[in-house]
């Protein structure tokens, strides 16, 4: 079992995801911040950061002292890390294989690093909503402690799933929680700095995944598919021959772009892909679209970046989207099971 669990964001936009996972490494950012290599203290890294924030307010300075001393100080070898992807909306995790490194031959964006051996990508569906809104906070590092973290990201790893808190029999002890000192909670209670945009993609991804499972998936991606102007025909529930929808242009949906679609729920291998192609070949449409909400292994994900002008792939965060985008004009047996509401703020 791990010493603790941290979660480093790898960019605002996700720009480091696929940079982190091809690099063995997490971090990156704090571009105007030198070498911590000699620091050695929490004190020492307050007087770095004041000099290179110094027009940043006092409570943004300590936000960064808190998180670069996590970085720099406190992240151990061994030490289990999660990183929320927004390329593609999973959750890729891993561990600690080496401390702090601070690598000059990188670009500004990629110095500040540890090393890590990433194991396993899920989708964030395969995290239930309380964890998920532990991982959900603005900070770039912290370490999720609550809601039994640490055990939960551990079963996950293990296993691809999160089985709860009250599934699992012990709490966290000071064995598996980070230590505290003077000035980290900003890190060790990321709840306080949540980022209420993720966390509310997060709570309508449950409620979708939760309330339009099975065929009734298949229901609302054609409904969206209608929203979005397509004439869309759904296979009745039963063997499909692989096709779950067909959908084209047009007063008797006949005209271009021809879709044959495919909808599933768990996560999608190569070979759906593969068979998606042929499918688009044999019924002479123009393409295929490929709605998982569970994500696609590796090998599939490579399989498609060989199809993109073939086959078209929407994930659980572009459904999402696509409901968001057309809620309005979704039909009332599906916005009784999806009740949302537009909500205006200022920006940050």
């Amino acid at each position: 079992m791990a010493n603790a669990a941290w979660v480093i964001r790898s960019g605002r936009y996700g720009e480091r995801d696929e940079w982190a996972l091809e690099n063995s490494c997490s971090g990156g950012g704090w571009q105007e911040v030198p070498d911590l290599t000699p620091v050695r203290s929490r004190e020492d890294l307050q007087s770095i950061v004041d000099d290179v924030y110094a027009q940043e307010s006092a409570g943004n300075r300590t936000n960064a002292v808190a998180q670069l001393w996590a970085l720099r100080g406190r992240i151990e070898v061994g030490d289990l890390l999660a990183m929320p992807m927004k390329t593609t909306r999973e959750i890729a995790l891993g561990r600690v294989t080496s401390p702090y490194t601070y690598l000059a031959e990188n670009e500004p964006a990629g110095r500040h690093v540890v090393g890590v051996e990433w194991l396993r990508q899920v989708p964030r569906s395969a995290i239930k909503q309380d964890l998920l809104y532990t991982l959900g906070s603005a900070l770039t590092i912290f370490s999720p402690s609550r809601n039994n973290a640490v055990a939960r990201l551990e079963q996950v790893l293990a296993t691809g799933t999160d089985v709860g808190s009250t599934a699992l029999t012990h709490a966290p002890s000071a064995a598996t929680a980070p230590s505290q000192a003077p000035g980290t909670d900003v890190v060790d209670e990321p709840e306080s700095q949540p980022d209420i945009e993720v966390i509310a993609l997060d709570q309508i991804s449950s409620r979708i995944g939760e309330e339009f499972s099975g065929h009734s998936f298949a229901t609302l991606v054609a409904a969206l598919l209608r929203a979005e102007g397509f004439d869309a025909e759904e296979a009745p529930p039963g063997p499909d021959g692989g096709i779950d929808i067909t959908a084209g242009r047009g007063l008797l949906g006949l005209e271009s772009p021809k879709l044959i679609v495919q909808v599933k729920t768990p996560q999608i291998g190569s070979d759906v892909v593969s068979q998606l192609n042929g499918l688009v070949h044999t019924h002479g449409a123009d393409y295929g679209l490929l709605v998982t909400w569970a994500g696609l292994t590796k090998p599939a994900r490579d399989t498609v970046k060989h199809q993109r002008f073939r086959v078209k792939v929407w994930e659980s965060e572009d459904v999402v989207e696509a409901v968001l985008r057309n809620y309005e004009k979704l039909p009332e047996k599906i916005t009784e099971r999806l009740p949302l509401r537009r909500v205006w703020m200022l920006k940050e």
